[in-house]
């Protein structure tokens, strides 16, 4: 029952992942379909709405509900792929610095406070107006400016790991610095890394949404919930559903994923089982 929160989540995600996967088959209308003679049309359950576009259409008349399938692609697809990349560099950085200690660690650290305060926008900006705004750039931002939680994590996980007797045996035994680090200490460090993982790729789809509504991301006309909300903001007195159902979209799977984290957070500790 402590977990029922976690696995109704995980059964949202299910469906928006799903969606996402099946984007082709299953959205109504191809999402840059202009047609300007249903520009603005409201959702269906409104008055002038139709049921051919469930959710309304946007300035130029493409199907809103086209367009947030198709988003939700863009999305899932940034977050999963900056985590991984975030997790690959904190992981190995924070493993070397926990176990080498002295100068590895010191090195290290100082490169993570000085990401720590650097501006995530300025970062942004810096690598975008060199490489230019496109999906590979926006992945390669969010997951250099993510690593530094993974290596304080990892780092202090694995100075209390390699002081255990098990370390301690495998060093006596002769085995190498990387068979241990990568055979002995790594395994035991699966738990923190799914929960900092699981609670991250919330985090990334809300900043690909603010780098896109800032008009730092993905350009339209390709869908991206958070292009959808930028453009959907000139809107907003008079036709709402334009940033509404994007916003809506990323508050339900950013939720969806966070609920999921804590319940992994749960069952993954030990502590919680007692």
């Amino acid at each position: 029952m402590r977990l029922k929160w976690g696995v109704a989540a995980a059964a949202v995600m299910l469906v928006i992942v799903t969606s996402a996967l099946l984007a082709p088959w299953i959205a109504p209308h191809d999402p840059l379909a202009v047609n300007i003679r249903h520009r603005l049309a409201p959702p269906a359950w409104m008055e002038g709405g139709e049921l051919r576009h469930l959710l309304g259409t946007d300035q130029i008349g493409r199907d809103l509900l086209a367009r947030v399938i198709y988003g939700g692609r863009i999305s899932l697809v940034i977050g999963v792929s900056a985590v991984m990349l975030s997790a690959t560099i904190g992981v190995l950085l924070g493993l070397a610095a926990g176990y080498f200690g002295g100068r590895v660690d010191w090195t290290i650290m100082t490169a993570v406070n000085v990401l720590l305060t650097f501006p995530f926008v300025l970062l942004a900006l810096a690598v975008i107006a060199v490489l230019g705004a496109s999906l590979t750039n926006m992945i390669i931002v969010l997951g250099v400016a993510g690593w530094p939680i993974y290596a304080r994590v990892i780092r202090a996980e694995t100075m209390a790991i390699r002081e255990r007797d098990f370390v301690m045996a495998g060093r006596a035994l002769g085995m190498s610095h990387g068979r241990i680090i990568f055979r002995q200490i790594l395994p035991n460090l699966v738990s923190p890394i799914v929960v900092i993982a699981t609670l991250q790729v919330a985090q990334v789809i809300v900043l690909e949404s603010f780098l896109s509504f800032l008009g730092l991301g993905i350009q339209p006309p390709t869908p991206a919930w958070g292009n959808m909300l930028g453009e959907g903001r000139v809107y907003m007195l008079n036709s709402w559903w334009i940033a509404a159902f994007p916003g809506l979209a990323i508050f339900v799977t950013t939720l969806a994923i966070n609920l999921m984290g804590n319940a992994l957070r749960d069952w993954l500790d030990p502590h919680m089982k007692l």
